[in-house]
């Protein structure tokens, strides 16, 4: 895949793909993400879960409504944590808040008292979530994300490894293999399946610009 093949399929500005496609290919060459179909639901899935390839932390920048969707939120919080009417944004405070009650006490995090859930919230171009695979994409990519979970969001070519390291150590090649995009979204997103009909809008332009349309 050029750059000009991969601005297309990934619908990309030219700073982006001038950003974006030296460390995405190499990291699909390592990766074993080498078949059009591999590429196509890879480039789909990523473009949604990093806003378009700008987007390598997660944010917590949420309505009051939006909360709903993380079960270890009360009801009765939900006003108080989510964007108040005069905000115009979450105060950080508040967003670590949120992702400590939502992420703590799972993966190998912590309680919501222990930070765990802000210090492993979702980074990288796929936004790689958790203790245990912070700590497992480290060992594989050879750092030490544990204490420096900050680099996948810092350090490019990290950001592409990591989340193409996910990707295939997770199964997502042979469900591109065999076209089930769903099985895809349903490993890197659950069974909530988010936005699933703007994440298959994305795949089709990306495999018709990789030829499989």
């Amino acid at each position: 895949m050029d750059r000009e093949t991969f601005q297309r399929a990934a619908a990309l500005s030219d700073a982006l793909a001038a950003r974006w496609f030296a460390p995405v290919s190499a990291a699909m060459q390592e990766f074993s993400i080498s078949t059009p179909a591999r590429q196509a639901a890879f480039i789909a899935q990523i473009r949604h879960e990093s806003g378009g390839f700008t987007q390598l932390v997660e944010s917590f920048d949420y309505a009051p409504a939006a909360l709903a969707i993380f079960s270890r939120i009360p009801a009765s919080l939900r006003e108080y944590l989510g964007r108040h009417p005069d905000e115009t944004t979450v105060p950080a405070a508040r967003q670590q808040e949120i992702a400590n009650l939502a992420y703590g006490g799972r993966y190998g995090n912590g309680d919501a008292w222990s930070g765990d859930g802000w210090r492993y919230r979702g980074r990288d171009l796929k936004q790689i979530t958790f203790f245990d695979n912070y700590l497992a994409c480290g060992r594989a990519l050879g750092v030490d994300l544990i204490a420096n979970p900050d680099l996948l969001a810092t350090d490019d070519t990290l950001a592409a490894r990591s989340a193409n390291w996910f990707w295939t150590s997770h199964g997502c090649n042979e469900a591109a293999d065999s076209g089930d995009f769903a099985k895809t979204t349903r490993i890197i997103n659950g069974p909530a399946m988010n936005q699933q009909a703007k994440r298959e809008t994305y795949w089709v332009s990306a495999k018709e610009t990789l030829g499989l349309a």
